[in-house]
C-alpha cells in the first residue's frame, strides 16, 4: 500500500520545512493579510475611524469635567484612548482566522508546499500593521487637538512599540478562541465581554482615586492600567518606571502560555 503522502503535494515538502523557510512562508502570508486589506479597505474601518471618533468624544465630554479643559486632558486621554483603541483592535485576529477556516482557506493551504505554521504566524504579523496604523493616527489625531508630549520623539516611538508588542501579544489569546470557537461571531462576543470590562475598569478615561474603593484596587491591578500609565510615563515626561516593567512581562507571560496553545490547537484542527 502506497503512502499517502504520495497523493498529498504539499505533505512531504512540509514535514522538511526549515525554519528558514517556515518564516519565508509566515511572511508570505502577512503579504496576503496585507492584499486582502488593500481590496477590502473596509477592513481598516476600526483602526482608522474609532481612534479619531473616540478621542474628540472622549476629550470634548470627559475634558472640562475631568482636568478643568481639553488640552489639561489630552495628555491623560490620548494615552488611554491609543491603549484602548489598539487593544481593542486585536480581536480582529481571531475574527478573521475563524472566518477564513469557516471558509475552507486554510484546508486549501494544506495542498501547498508550506509550513503549517505560516498561515496563522502570517495572520499574526499581518495584523501588526494594523495596530501601527491606530497608534498613528491616535498620536496625530492627538497632535492636531493640541497635545504635545513633553516625553521626545524618541520616547514616543517607544511608547508606541510597547502597545503594539502588547497587542501582539494579546491577540494569541484570540486567535486561540478563533481556532476553538464555532463561529466568527462567538469570537468577537467572548473577546468583548473579556476586553470591555478590562479597558473601561481602568485608568485609561479617568484617575483611579475618583472610584469606590473596590473597584480602585481592580483598576490598580487591571493589566491595562499598567500599561497606560507605561505609556503616559514615557510619552507625556520620557520616564520610565516599574510599569513598563510589568507590561512587558505581561506581554511576554501571554505569549509563553498561549502561543503554544494556540498553535496546538490550530495543528489539531487544520
Amino acid at each position: 500500500m502506497k503512502s499517502t503522502t504520495a497523493f498529498y503535494p504539499g505533505a512531504r515538502l512540509k514535514n522538511r520545512t526549515s525554519f528558514g523557510q517556515s518564516v519565508r512562508h509566515s511572511l508570505t502570508m502577512a503579504y496576503r493579510g496585507l492584499l486582502k486589506i488593500r481590496r477590502t479597505p473596509e477592513q481598516l474601518f476600526d483602526v482608522t475611524l474609532q481612534p479619531i471618533i473616540f478621542t474628540l468624544m472622549f476629550t470634548y465630554i470627559f475634558g472640562g469635567a475631568i482636568s478643568g479643559d481639553v488640552l489639561s486632558y489630552l495628555p491623560v486621554i490620548i494615552p488611554g484612548i491609543l491603549v484602548q483603541t489598539v487593544i481593542t483592535t486585536s480581536i480582529v485576529t481571531g475574527v478573521q482566522l475563524r472566518e477564513d477556516m469557516d471558509k475552507g482557506v486554510f484546508d486549501r493551504f494544506k495542498s501547498l508546499p508550506i509550513a503549517r505554521i505560516a498561515p496563522l504566524a502570517g495572520a499574526l504579523l499581518a495584523d501588526t500593521i494594523r495596530y501601527t496604523i491606530a497608534t498613528v493616527l491616535t498620536f496625530g489625531m492627538g497632535y492636531i487637538m493640541g497635545y504635545r508630549p513633553d516625553g521626545g520623539l524618541g520616547h514616543v516611538a517607544i511608547a508606541a512599540l510597547l502597545v503594539i508588542f502588547s497587542s501582539w501579544a494579546i491577540s494569541w489569546i484570540f486567535a486561540f478562541f478563533g481556532v476553538i470557537a464555532r463561529t466568527a461571531s462567538s469570537v468577537q462576543g467572548i473577546s468583548m465581554i473579556v476586553l470591555f470590562p478590562l479597558t473601561f475598569l481602568s485608568n485609561a478615561f479617568v484617575p483611579t482615586k475618583t472610584m469606590p474603593n473596590w473597584l480602585q484596587w481592580f483598576a490598580d491591578i487591571n493589566p491595562i492600567s499598567h500599561l497606560v500609565t507605561a505609556v503616559r510615563d514615557l510619552a507625556n515626561s520620557g520616564s520610565v518606571g516599574w510599569d513598563l516593567g510589568i507590561s512587558l512581562i505581561g506581554a511576554a507571560v501571554v505569549v509563553a502560555i498561549f502561543a503554544p496553545i494556540t498553535v496546538r490547537a490550530y495543528m489539531r484542527r487544520t
